[in-house]
């Protein structure tokens, strides 16, 4: 090629490349720092890494597990489960909240395996010990007591915290305070369909408070005056009460005693500003000074179920069907043949929980006037 040519090409290219570099560089909407910043985390996500039609049209919400340094396989696993199914299309963040600093080993392998923003918290050592109004070695003799008649549970101070700390605290907590949903996770669990929705915006567009995969009986015998202390919380409130209330979940002689039913909430997908309103803070003082999550074993799960199920109108509180979902010992598994195939499950529908004699999920059914699930008798 003449050196005349050679030179008027480059000179071409060398034109152009100038040219294409001075647009790049203006554009207000590349190169800049927050572009740079998300870029890192994506990097480090890779899964995560491209947006999604899912990522685009998120709330403001999160994950969010309660765990020790002890844990990282067993939550490692959950995260998996989680990511794989569900939210590796839509790279929600994490929380992960200790009472005690979490490790440089659980933050490497739990940030590895989220696609949204993995963030740790240390919760505040009044938040996780008895408070100031609680007789220690009354709340010792309890748990002896409980530890021979082999109450599950019923020896351990840290259940206890746990069980309190649930109930009323890790809502509150700063790193919690972005957010106005939350969705708990614990180890081991396992998510057995795919989940092609998004549970948090199904909550936020049709206006559900509170919702649940599992429901059922607690022990009596670690909540033997749990609704004692609801029923004057009642009293002394009346105005909290909702008016289209499901009290007929809790009871069977319309608010004389409780029937033990229960939301499983080691699975839950709620609101966290219903958790921080006043009639919830209201419930959660009221029951916290009576004692007994310490002077018996009151779970989180009967004081969640009992707050929405009193607070909140009926169509407030959502079943959700088709999240497939396993916590040692109980399954719920979609009824429906087609919605298992759709949803690629790998659930065995003959262990699911649902309509067997300890479930209290046929209650919720009948008193919400819902019919049960097609394929729930095969």
């Amino acid at each position: 090629m003449p050196a005349g040519l050679r030179y008027l090409r480059y000179s071409f290219f060398t034109c152009f490349a100038l040219v294409f570099f001075y647009f790049y560089s203006s554009s207000p909407n590349l190169g800049t720092q927050d572009d740079l910043t998300r870029t890192v985390d994506k990097q480090s996500h890779p899964e995560g890494a491209h947006e999604t039609e899912g990522t685009s049209q998120r709330v403001n919400a999160t994950l969010i597990s309660l765990a020790r340094n002890s844990d990282v396989w067993d939550i490692a696993r959950s995260i998996r489960q989680i990511e794989d199914r569900f939210n590796r299309q839509f790279n929600y963040d994490w929380v992960f909240l200790n009472d005690q600093p979490f490790n440089e080993t659980f933050k490497k392998v739990t940030t590895a395996l989220v696609s949204g923003k993995a963030k740790y918290g240390l919760i505040p050592e009044e938040h996780w010990s008895f408070p100031k109004w609680i007789d220690q070695k009354r709340a010792a003799e309890v748990r002896q007591q409980m530890a021979q008649k082999q109450i599950i549970y019923g020896d351990s101070v840290s259940y206890r915290h746990m069980c309190r700390y649930e109930s009323g605290f890790f809502f509150r907590h700063p790193l919690m305070m972005d957010y106005d949903w939350y969705w708990r996770v614990e180890p081991n669990i396992e998510i057995l369909c795919d989940i092609r929705e998004d549970p948090f915006k199904f909550m936020e567009d049709n206006g559900k408070k509170y919702s649940f995969v599992l429901s059922l009986y607690e022990y009596g015998e670690t909540i033997s005056t749990l609704w004692d202390s609801v029923k004057m919380f009642m009293k002394v409130h009346p105005e909290h009460i909702a008016e289209d209330n499901t009290m007929a979940f809790l009871s069977n002689d319309n608010g004389e005693t409780y029937n033990n039913c229960h939301f499983w909430s080691n699975f839950e997908i709620a609101s966290l500003n219903w958790l921080r309103s006043p009639a919830y803070m209201d419930y959660f003082n009221s029951l916290d000074k009576d004692g007994g999550f310490f002077y018996e074993r009151w779970g989180d799960a009967p004081v969640h179920t009992i707050a929405a199920s009193l607070m909140l109108n009926k169509d407030e509180i959502h079943f959700f069907n088709d999240i497939a979902y396993y916590h040692v010992p109980f399954t719920h598994c979609p009824a429906s043949e087609q919605t298992r195939l759709d949803l690629k499950c790998h659930c065995n529908p003959r262990d699911n929980f649902d309509w067997l004699e300890y479930s209290c999920t046929t209650r919720f059914f009948e008193i919400s006037g819902w019919k049960r699930p097609e394929g729930y008798d095969d």
